[in-house]
């Protein structure tokens, strides 16, 4: 589904990414840990067209997608939920997650793609007429992700989800992800704490200064020694 081969991107003339491979087959699960600064943004930022690789292909179902537009990315299934949420705090809760509906096409009618956002954090529901500028931080994460699930993607980018988060919000931030699972769509997903890893991740590669240093189960990154002095998992 999403396939990256030997990525290398600069910034500024200085190298952030170092031939990074990595894929994401359809439902799957894949988390990708590193610390911070270790080029996990950076590559996000790059499958979603905001970044320009040097070399390497990144291709989206069998189709190359660098030189495209980021709007063209997203209306091609990849939607991308990013560290620091970015939600309009002038808009509500109901119109953040209405705004996609309008904005991006699916088979999927508007109505369904918000009851799904809402389905993933039922919580949102009690809040539809708050504005974005009176949400907590894990409440603003939420509407985050629930934002990215309106546009009806069949790959969601999850920068952080966990970053900053009271340890009480944390149990529904990824509740909501496994029903995002689920539900067959596929979820990339970066972190810099190992022990943020999901269980029921399907597979885990750790990114340490622009390179790809493991991929592997969760099970064999949480045995591994140089993962665990990197990640702490």
């Amino acid at each position: 589904m999403l396939t990256l081969k030997s990525v290398n991107v600069e910034i500024q003339n200085s190298t952030i990414l170092r031939d990074i491979s990595l894929t994401v087959a359809p439902g799957e699960l894949v988390c990708l840990v590193g610390r911070n600064g270790a080029g996990k943004t950076t590559t996000f930022r790059s499958i979603m067209g905001y970044a320009k690789p040097k070399s390497g292909s990144i291709e989206w179902k069998g189709e190359p997608v660098v030189g495209m537009k980021t709007h063209q990315i997203a209306r091609r299934g990849i939607a991308f939920s990013p560290e620091e949420s970015e939600v309009f705090g002038d808009l509500t809760v109901a119109e953040n997650i209405a705004l996609p509906t309008d904005t991006i096409q699916t088979g999927r009618s508007a109505q369904d793609r918000i009851n799904l956002a809402y389905q993933i954090f039922p919580k949102l529901e009690r809040y539809r007429e708050r504005s974005g500028t009176h949400l907590s931080g894990g409440e603003r994460k939420m509407l985050s992700i629930a934002r990215a699930v309106a546009m009806d993607p069949q790959l969601l980018l999850l920068d952080e989800p966990f970053e900053g988060l009271s340890p009480a919000v944390i149990p529904t931030i990824s509740e909501g992800i496994a029903s995002i699972r689920k539900l067959g769509r596929a979820v990339l997903m970066a972190e810099s704490n190992g022990y943020h890893i999901p269980d029921y991740a399907d597979k885990v590669y750790v990114i340490e200064r622009g390179e790809i240093v493991f991929g592997g189960t969760v099970a064999e990154a949480r045995a591994n020694e140089m993962v665990s002095r990197i990640i702490g998992a």
